[in-house]
């Protein structure tokens, strides 16, 4: 009876048994490593590993769920199977890895890997082309890679990265380097790199600089005029000049309200002309006109006449004192009624009182403390002492005219003592 009951569980367990063998060859996936990342160019390796299943297993590198990219079998067990592959741009996709084994299939993870361009030929445009703006505008900068993928970029000003510290008034958008309100301190070369990066591992591409050109706007024009005489004739000069400016300019010369004559300005926005002088003879009124491609100004008039010295010429006498009335200083000023460029001389006791360019004291004496100022029209005395007091006196003539005859003042008197200075005329 029981070798009988034996016999019928031999059947059940035989059928256990195989489930069992099913179950165990059942529960095996396959695990992929390998890279989500990788440069154009290079090889990569694909590793795809199927633990605790019984030997042989067959190995399959998918691509995209249906495109097989290698085979491997494992004829011991545990060994990895590994897919080297040469990377393009079309190698990039979904990647999983096929085990079969004892008749089953497993599926394993996938890996999306994604393929990096190296970047090339990277140059900078700008907006204006050609780089050239004018202050207060703006400048945009691009740094564009003729080939290239996931790129990053750095940016360099006269060859000195502009980092974060620097980066006033600077702003970065995508590969834009962006300057809201250009200033001429940011003249100069600019250049960039593009670079991308797998692992720590960059690759490069700089270009080459590009200078940039920041324009001044032109100031409202300034004039003069003046006059110098060759033997017995006059020749006017009328100079015309923007003390700020970027240059090419051009300059006019208006008389009357008519352009006679103009000048383009390569270098700084001045000019020079030359006009038809004859003295006590009002040869008419000039301006000078400074044109841009954006800007046209028209400076204040000047009357081309010239008119001798002549006429009464005076000193005038003026002390000034501090908050407690103690005298510091004494300023002499010179009046000439008459004449449109004279030259003003000063005399201390009968004796020429040098200029800036005649300081020689052994054939010019020389008081301590004077300074000329208002084209020598005024003399100050900036310390008062017994040494300074005497009689002062001014002269002019026309500066045009070294032979010319003297008009002169008569002499004021300046006495300094201890008390309150005394002033006579003589």
């Amino acid at each position: 009876m029981e070798k009988r009951q034996a016999l019928i569980f031999l059947p059940v367990l035989a059928v256990a048994s195989f489930l069992v063998k099913i179950s165990g060859s059942s529960s095996f996936r396959p695990v992929l490593t390998g890279p989500d990342l990788a440069f154009s160019g290079p090889r990569v390796v694909f590793r795809c590993v199927a633990s605790n299943v019984s030997p042989p297993v067959v190995y399959e590198l998918i691509k995209d769920g249906r495109v097989r990219i290698g085979r491997n079998r494992d004829f011991q067990g545990g060994q990895v199977a590994s897919f080297p592959i040469k990377v393009t741009a079309a190698s990039e996709g979904s990647y999983h890895c096929r085990a079969t084994a004892g008749g089953t299939t497993e599926i394993s993870n996938s890996i999306k890997l994604r393929v990096v361009t190296p970047p090339s030929y990277t140059r900078v445009t700008s907006e204006p082309f050609p780089p050239v703006a004018y202050e207060g505008s703006r400048m945009a900068l691009s740094c564009d890679a003729e080939r290239g993928s996931n790129l990053s970029y750095s940016w360099f000003f006269n060859r000195k990265e502009i980092t974060s510290s620097t980066s006033l008034p600077f702003h970065f958008v995508e590969n834009k380097l962006l300057v809201e309100r250009v200033t001429p301190e940011y003249a100069g070369n600019y250049s960039c790199t593009a670079w991308s990066s797998v692992n720590e591992i960059k690759r490069i591409s700089s270009s080459t600089e590009v200078q940039v050109t920041i324009k001044v706007y032109v100031s409202k024009p300034e004039i003069s005029f003046s006059v110098h005489k060759e033997g017995t004739s006059y020749h006017g000069n009328v100079t015309c000049w923007s003390t700020r400016g970027s240059p090419p300019v051009n300059l006019y010369l208006l008389l009357d309200g008519k352009e006679v004559d103009s000048v383009t300005a390569a270098q700084t926005p001045a000019a020079w002309f030359l006009v038809v002088v004859v003295p006590e003879l009002d040869m008419g009124e000039a301006r000078c006109r400074v044109k841009t491609e954006n800007q046209d100004l028209t400076s204040e008039p000047v009357n081309l006449e010239v008119v001798p010295v002549g006429g009464n010429v005076k000193v005038e006498v003026e002390y000034l004192y501090t908050a407690d009335s103690k005298l510091t200083t004494a300023r002499l000023s010179c009046h000439v009624s008459r004449g449109t460029f004279p030259y003003i001389s000063w005399l201390f006791n009968d004796s020429v009182l040098p200029s800036e360019s005649h300081p020689d004291s052994h054939t010019h004496p020389i008081l301590p403390h004077i300074a000329f100022a208002d084209r020598r029209r005024s003399l100050i005395l900036t310390k008062l002492s017994p040494e300074e007091s005497g009689y002062y006196r001014c002269r002019a003539r026309d500066s045009y005219d070294d032979s010319g005859p003297w008009v002169e003042s008569a002499a004021e008197l300046v006495q300094v003592t201890g008390e309150r200075p005394g002033l006579r005329e003589e």
